[in-house]
């Protein structure tokens, strides 16, 4: 038994470095390609004598795996073109714009391993002097006729202002007023020809017109938006989506250059119609997103619905339109919504007649250009990218807002680094191809993405191998692949006979209704029994019945700790027992200090004491709450010994023999603990004389008992005497000196009150005379 335990602990030591929740071997591969898919980790191990071929390199090379046997294959990067930002400065000599980088590198290849991401840095620079293209889309309904007569002068003030940003600015004009149709212009011959009242002589009303190309004559602009007329409409809000899509998507005819930065100006006073509000005109076919432009009107607004706001941003982030809403504060609450939901855009506050057109336009411009946005194409499916940004002044953001920095200026320099990981194989594991751009920029990194499916000794296999039983599969790897019907480790089952009833019978136990003990599965009639992601725990037997980690546990350990769990089973190391091998066979924890085992007073069970005798408790049996101490179980016979008294003194040799008595004279005579060589109990206690003597549990005692003498009683008694008689004189003073006092300040308080009266002395001022005299007014003293 001791050569078994011995054997099996060896090997349980062999995979003591395998790491818990392994996903090599949760993904249970059958095939190279099927393990390096299942995470960066992953090696595949093509020699025969390996049976689990899939693992962590290091558990391969800890099964006897050499270093040349395992495949794991790597990804990596290749930059296919890596132009220097521009370092242009203003005034220099002008490039052509393909000559202007803005963003570094252009062009990478990158291969991808499952679970191993690839990081490459991107970096962006803000060019001087960089072109500019600027649409200025305005409102035309008759709400906006005092803000015409400001913007026709827009051309060569917004120019002059523009040089002082680049020397490379176009500007080109179009308007818009709403759909020409009920209910929201009135389609009567007379409205259709002047929607305006009051004799105001106004256009026809209409979707969208491109009145100006873009272009870099200013004075041109002027003279066009000069001739423009104000319309009408029925409704408050406008068609602008409508003519925001055109101006996206008709680059030819609105002049938009490829490598420039393009700015939509969107001017109006009212609200905006949206996807499905159509439905009111009786419109109910969607956008298409395309252009619709003929003699720069637009045809097509009877017959499409508005966009809606995600098919606007669509538009514009493809065709890279920075957009800035130039509305009256009235509407600011409303188009500062729609800018949350259009990247790279702004919102500017219109005065009642546009007079601060300029000052918003250079103000947003501003606002754009200091923020850059990180965006990329569609990913491929099984692919995720993060992004990481190192802005100015050395701020570092991860996740969304690892996308942007802000606050860049002209000739500032910022860095991302981008991860690219892939989680498996696209459908054919064909290349795959994803750009990643600023918003608001035509420049952008092309990556070319390759994707590791397969491993490089898949391409060596050979075909109806011998080893494949009968040519039933390909040896690729060193694992057979089998052929379309065949299964097993080396194919040498069908996969009909496998699927039959005969087949499953004999993977059940005991006419059990469960295959391989649900733990496995039934392969050619055979159980083959589940892996666990914990590499040190297997299911084993004929039928995966047996499994080394379902035994008991004691705290919180397998079998204790002190045994291995084989067969569901715990076999306990030597001197240990018990189902979960919690029981201790070593009785040296019981041992007291008196060298018994538990104090003679119970039995060693499990390396502890367990007691015979209820009144004793302790590791040991030691202690006794309940039994009187030792001192008081001992006073009698020490007295009788001693001195030949107590209540023990007539049968003292009877009851009073079993110790040793050694008797000194002092009581500093009585060993210490500290000189002595066996445990001292020192004990103090008092005879009927109420004498005192003192003694040691170890049987050492004085020789002569300490008896106190008794009390004087005479003085005792004189003293109270006294103490009485001089307490009652002093209280007897103290109560005449008080009276005397209180009588000296009640005559002082009379004396006082007599001095203050203010009568005669001699009169009594309550008397009152018996007698009232009367006198006659008519009396004139005549009789």
């Amino acid at each position: 038994m001791e050569l078994k335990l011995l054997l099996i602990a060896t090997l349980l030591g062999v995979f003591c470095c395998s790491i818990k929740g392994n996903e090599c071997i949760n993904a249970n591969a059958k095939y190279c390609g099927e393990c390096i898919q299942a995470g960066a980790k992953c090696g595949w191990c093509r020699h025969p004598a390996v049976s689990s071929r899939c693992d962590e390199l290091q558990s391969l090379l800890i099964r006897g795996c050499s270093l040349a046997d395992i495949e794991n294959p790597r990804g990596g990067q290749r930059v296919l073109l890596d132009r220097p930002v521009t370092n242009r400065l203003k005034g220099a000599d002008k490039l052509r714009l393909e000559n202007i980088t803005q963003i570094q590198p252009q062009k990478l290849a990158i291969t991808l391993r499952a679970g191993e991401p690839q990081s490459f840095n991107l970096k962006f620079k803000r060019a001087e002097d960089y072109p500019i293209d600027m649409y200025y889309l305005m409102d035309l309904s008759y709400s906006m006729k005092d803000d015409l007569e400001n913007v026709k002068n827009l051309g060569t003030s917004l120019m002059q202002e523009m040089t002082k940003i680049t020397s490379d600015f176009r500007i080109g004009f179009g308007s818009f007023v709403e759909k020409t149709v009920m209910p929201y212009i009135s389609t009567t011959p007379a409205k259709l020809l002047n929607p305006c009242t009051g004799g105001l002589n106004c256009t026809s009303p209409f979707s969208y017109k491109n009145v100006l190309k873009l272009t870099s004559d200013g004075k041109r602009f002027n003279t066009l938006v000069g001739k423009q007329q104000i319309s009408g409409n029925l409704d408050s809000p406008e068609g602008g989506f409508d003519a925001i899509m055109q101006v996206a998507v008709c680059g030819d005819q609105i002049g938009w250059r490829t490598d420039v930065t393009r700015l939509l100006v969107f001017s109006t006073d009212a609200g905006f119609h949206f996807a499905g509000d159509g439905k009111l005109g009786g419109i109910v076919l969607p956008n298409d997103g395309k252009c619709h432009l003929e003699n720069n009107m637009y045809t097509m607004s009877h017959y499409y619905d508005y966009p809606s706001i995600a098919h606007l941003v669509q538009k514009l982030s493809d065709n890279n339109i920075q957009t800035i809403f130039a509305v009256t504060e009235e509407f600011q609450p409303v188009y500062k919504e729609l800018k949350n939901l259009i990247p790279k855009s702004a919102v500017g506050t219109l005065s009642a007649n546009s007079s601060n057109v300029i000052n918003l336009i250079i103000d947003a411009y501003n606002s754009l250009s200091s923020e850059v946005i990180l965006e990329n194409s569609k990913l491929p499916e099984g692919l995720t990218i993060a992004y990481t940004s190192l802005c100015k002044n050395g701020i570092v953001s991860e996740g969304e807002n690892g996308r942007k920095c802000s606050n860049i200026s002209i000739g500032d320099e910022v860095m991302f680094t981008i991860d690219v990981t892939a989680t498996g194989c696209p459908k054919m594991g064909k290349p795959e191809t994803i750009k990643i751009k600023p918003l608001g920029f035509n420049e952008e990194v092309e990556i070319t993405l390759n994707f590791i499916c397969e491993c490089d000794c898949s391409s060596g296999g050979i075909a109806d191998s011998d080893n494949c039983t009968l040519g039933n599969g390909t040896l690729e790897c060193g694992a057979c692949k089998c052929n379309p019907g065949r299964v097993g480790r080396n194919c040498e089952c069908s996969s009909n006979e496998v699927a039959t009833e005969d087949m499953d019978r004999t993977c059940r136990r005991d006419n059990s209704t469960d295959l391989c003990s649900n733990n496995g599965e039934c392969v050619c009639g055979a159980c083959e029994c589940k892996k666990r992601d914990n590499a040190d725990e297997r299911y084993s037997g004929p039928f995966c019945e047996c499994d080394n980690f379902n035994c008991d546990r004691s705290n919180s350990l397998l079998c204790g700790g002190n045994g291995l769990c084989i067969c569901r089973e715990c076999i306990c190391k030597p001197n240990w027992k018990g189902s979960a091998c919690d029981c201790s066979l070593d009785h040296s924890t019981c041992m007291a200090s008196n060298k018994q085992i538990c104090n003679g007073r119970g039995t060693c069970e499990c390396g502890a004491c367990k007691c015979t005798d209820p009144k004793f408790q302790g590791l040991t049996c030691e202690t006794c709450p309940t039994c009187p101490g030792v001192c008081i179980e001992h006073k009698d016979c020490v007295q009788c010994r001693t001195f030949g008294t107590g209540e023990k003194a007539e049968r003292c040799q009877e009851d009073c023999s079993e110790f040793s008595l050694v008797k000194v004279k002092d009581r500093g005579e009585l060993p210490q603990p500290n000189d002595a060589a066996y445990p001292v109990m020192h004990c103090k206690e008092r005879d009927a004389n109420d004498c005192w003597f003192y003694y040691t549990y170890a049987g050492v005692t004085e020789n002569t008992p300490f008896c106190p003498t008794g009390p004087d009683i005479i003085p005792i008694v004189l003293g109270v005497v006294v103490g009485i008689v001089l307490i009652g004189l002093a209280l007897l003073l103290i109560w005449k000196l008080l009276m005397v006092i209180h009588d000296r300040r009640e005559f002082a308080k009379f004396e006082k009150e007599k001095l203050n009266a203010k009568w005669d002395t001699g009169e009594n001022p309550i008397y009152k005379s018996a007698v009232t005299t009367v006198v006659n007014p008519k009396y004139e003293g005549k009789f």
